[in-house]
């Protein structure tokens, strides 16, 4: 088996959804941890569209961005699939993942602005919250695909744990149990999983680091 290395930086979710998929398939890898800076060599090289982590190596192949990294994986180790057998679900489930990619900014925008800007953004976020408490969180499941992990699950992995900080430090409170019963199922279904749980990032380290960085970009716009 050619050597699998993924090269992430801390407290990122789209490293940390690359690191779940690869445990969920119980591929051995070895992780990289990178300077957090889009002028990394390394994300220059093989993320110049986007500078940002991670970066997949396998064997002398190298991929970029997270999602497409879980697709490469999923067509490469079936084994433990994240996508499921039938047509029209695997095509739901990658309809959710955009979904997810395209609406998810809204919470990076919540975090690093203020004013007019984070208003709209909230607002935004609240949007896309309902949407999948509404309509992608029917019925008795516990996680989108049903009764266990799937792709749809880590691409909205930004809602647990990092949405949670995110609330903390820009001091609002979207996720309340009266409106997002679901959903508020799904994100202790989900952090209470095992391979999620042992590789979820910590905390309170996580609250300093991001609270940081918010103040960094604040100061520099």
């Amino acid at each position: 088996m050619e050597e699998v290395k993924l090269h992430g930086t801390c407290y990122n979710l789209f490293t940390y959804r690359v690191i779940w998929a690869l445990k969920l398939k119980g591929i051995p890898f070895d992780y990289i941890e990178e300077e957090h800076s889009d002028k990394c060599p390394l994300v220059l090289k093989y993320n110049p569209a986007f500078k940002r982590f991670p970066v997949l190596f396998h064997g002398k192949k190298a991929l970029s961005e997270s999602m497409v990294i879980l697709e490469y994986i999923e067509d490469t180790w079936p084994q433990n699939p994240l996508l499921p057998i039938d047509p029209i679900d695997r095509a739901m489930s990658r309809f959710w993942v955009k979904f997810a990619g395209d609406k998810g900014h809204c919470i990076g925008t919540m975090y690093y602005t203020i004013g007019e800007k984070q208003e709209k953004a909230i607002k935004e976020t609240m949007e896309m919250l309902t949407i999948i408490e509404e309509k992608a969180l029917v019925g008795e499941k516990e996680f989108f695909g049903g009764e266990k992990i799937g792709i749809v699950d880590l691409a909205f992995g930004i809602i647990p744990h990092w949405l949670e900080v995110i609330e903390d430090i820009v001091g609002v409170k979207l996720l309340e149990p009266h409106s997002f019963p679901r959903l508020l199922n799904w994100v202790q279904n989900f952090k209470e999983e095992t391979v999620i749980k042992e590789n979820l990032p910590n905390r309170d380290d996580m609250f300093v680091f991001l609270k940081n960085q918010r103040e960094m970009l604040l100061s520099s716009s």
